[in-house]
């Protein structure tokens, strides 16, 4: 059977004006890379799959260098789609690599799992001893508007983060099976079908990422009537949020609420906001 196998690659680096500017892209089958028009400090790039989504034997693979000095923000054109598998799963890899005093914002849109579909996917992300990083993935089982049941499903997500070559970042999760009864479990999703992660890593001491989580916990506590659920925590020189909600509908203005803190009120995006 036919099958998309994509990579894109995009590199940044500071102009003699010290505004970010392009240094290299690389676009390869159904991975497209556009650069639109931005009015902030940062470069946006936004990251296409022209093949409508993934499914079993497909692969993508996308790498982001940010130069020293640099502000690169990343989203995605649209949801990525993980459709029903024939046979195997489907591969996506992402590397990040942000350099001296630099910042990069991996900011995807969501992650839609059907039902029998197939994902491994992985994060890498290098960083120099004082660049900044902030990293959101969000997972949705199914879209509840189209009364979507994702009953079985396999999902190996694997972030991993390191800092001046220290490991100081590494999370697994991992859905095999009975989609529906793992997301009713209370130690799991507590029935709950959108999920998110965000991660924050920048300079500063245990004191600032304290006063930071403790931001994130009253601005986001008014938002979780109800079946939404937020974890927040400050360890190991870095700030974690986990947000769940019954549908990606409600879980999307908490998303958009902890991103504007770890963001210092920064616009998302266009491509979010469309």
């Amino acid at each position: 059977m036919q099958r998309s196998v994509g990579a894109g690659r995009i590199a940044v680096k500071a102009g003699p004006d010290g505004r970010t500017r392009l240094d290299a892209l690389h676009q390869k089958a159904n991975a497209k890379i556009r650069i639109p028009k931005a009015y902030g400090t940062a470069l946006e790039a936004v990251l296409i799959n022209t093949a409508g989504g993934l499914t079993g034997g497909d692969r993508l693979d996308w790498s982001a260098a940010a130069g020293a000095g640099t502000h690169l923000a990343i989203a995605t054109q649209a949801c990525e789609r993980i459709y029903k598998s024939a046979g195997g799963t489907a591969q996506q890899t992402t590397r990040l690599d942000v350099g001296a005093g630099a910042r990069l914002d991996w900011l995807p849109q969501e992650t839609i799992l059907f039902d029998d579909s197939g994902l491994d996917r992985s994060i890498e992300i290098d960083m120099a001893p004082d660049a900044a990083f902030v990293g959101l993935e969000t997972l949705v089982l199914g879209r509840a508007a189209m009364g979507e049941t994702v009953r079985r499903t396999h999902l190996r997500d694997r972030w991993r983060i390191r800092r001046a070559g220290q490991l100081i970042h590494a999370d697994n999760v991992r859905l095999d099976g009975d989609a529906t009864a793992l997301a009713d479990g209370p130690a799991t999703l507590a029935g709950c079908t959108a999920i998110a992660t965000l991660v924050h890593v920048a300079p500063g001491d245990d004191e600032q990422r304290a006063a930071l989580s403790e931001r994130l916990r009253a601005a986001l506590a008014p938002m979780t009537a109800g079946a939404l659920q937020v974890g927040v925590s400050a360890f190991a020189g870095k700030c974690v949020v986990r947000l769940m909600a019954p549908d990606a509908y409600r879980l999307r203005p908490l998303a958009i609420a902890a991103l504007s803190i770890l963001r210092d009120g920064a616009p998302l995006p266009a491509v979010w906001r469309s």
